[in-house]
């Protein structure tokens, strides 16, 4: 009995050898495809879950509890006063703080992350110094920062409903000047207010942060190092699902081209990290109202500005309030 091996094989044995290479190197591929495959979907998983995540953070922040009032913390009587946004849809919490036989309220419009006392501002100090004009007051929470029924944040779509929920209740109260005094993002929701409104007779916006998506991928960058696309574009697709509120639903193109009807005093600093001031900059340089002025400070940080230059700052809002009753005054004559 012989064997053959090698090149005295038979052809048909050489061929049974090749096509038993052949598929396994087919096989090889195809499990080497779905690797591949399986790592690439996995990446863009995790690309598209981190997303999701960084869009539920922004919808939902995380907003301290209320710890003191008006009157522990500056000795001003205040009322509790409960009112619905202007579509009858949410109810909202806040303070009234009346000041003696004055037609004039402040309204006080927090920022993103906070609630009606903004610690860091500082909120009470602002509230202080306005009843200390003379003028009504009134705090509230929007609704991501409600302490018993918290929605999410919507950029100012929802939230600009709130605020003119607001400025109705207190215009019910017999406010016949009415002044919108905005941080950050409640600066940005006042902007947007003021489009659908004609019962505010100013405003003074601190750090007014407008959400577009130039503000929005600059605070994810300066947090996390992401593409600016797809990073926009998928964000834009998920906001709509986790917080009801696309971009496009936010008016931040007619705000950054409206004069406004009223005089607005801006307050920015150049070193502000949240919301860069040279939008602050073109929307003040829209505004032809004689008595609208801006005030941008060097080296100042978001929201920071009152606690960095109190002085200053209080001055520039007693001359811009002061305006307001000179005009008032010739109104009555």
């Amino acid at each position: 009995m012989s064997m053959v091996t090698g090149r005295n094989a038979p052809l048909s044995q050489v061929n049974d050898a090749n096509a038993e290479l052949s598929t396994g190197l087919v096989r090889f591929k195809h499990i080497l495809l779905a690797l591949i495959l399986s790592v690439v979907f996995f990446l863009i998983f995790c690309f598209i879950a981190l997303h999701a995540y960084i869009a539920w953070v922004l919808s939902n922040p995380t907003v301290a509890p209320l710890y003191s009032n008006p009157k522990l913390a500056k000795e001003m009587d205040y009322e509790s006063v409960t009112f619905y946004s202007i579509d009858g849809k949410r109810n909202m919490n806040g303070w009234y703080i009346p000041a003696e036989d004055s037609e004039k309220t402040i309204v006080l419009s927090h920022g993103y992350g906070a609630n009606r006392e903004e610690t860091w501002v500082p909120m009470y100090d602002i509230a202080h110094y306005a009843h200390s004009m003379n003028y009504n007051v009134l705090m509230f929470d929007y609704g991501f920062a409600s302490q018993t029924s918290r929605e999410v944040a919507t950029g100012g779509k929802e939230e600009k409903r709130q605020l003119l929920g607001a400025i109705e209740h207190v215009k019910h109260r017999g406010a016949k000047q009415i002044v919108v005094w905005g941080f950050s993002m409640g600066a940005g929701t006042a902007l947007q207010a003021g489009l659908e409104t004609k019962d505010v007779d100013a405003m003074i916006l601190d750090s007014t942060f407008l959400l577009e998506p130039d503000t929005l991928y600059h605070n994810i960058h300066n947090q996390i190092d992401l593409p600016r696309h797809p990073s926009l574009e998928i964000l834009e697709l998920l906001f709509p699902v986790l917080n009801g509120t696309s971009l496009d639903q936010i008016p931040y193109n007619e705000v950054k081209k409206q004069d406004y009807p009223f005089p607005i005093l801006f307050i920015h600093g150049t070193k502000d990290d949240k919301a860069p001031y040279p939008i602050a900059e073109k929307i003040a340089a829209n505004q032809t109202h004689e008595d609208s002025d801006s005030w941008i400070v060097k080296d100042a940080h978001h929201e920071l500005i009152f606690r960095e230059h109190p002085k200053e700052y209080l001055r520039r809002v007693s001359t811009f309030l002061g305006k307001l009753e000179g005009r008032e005054g010739l109104q009555a004559q």
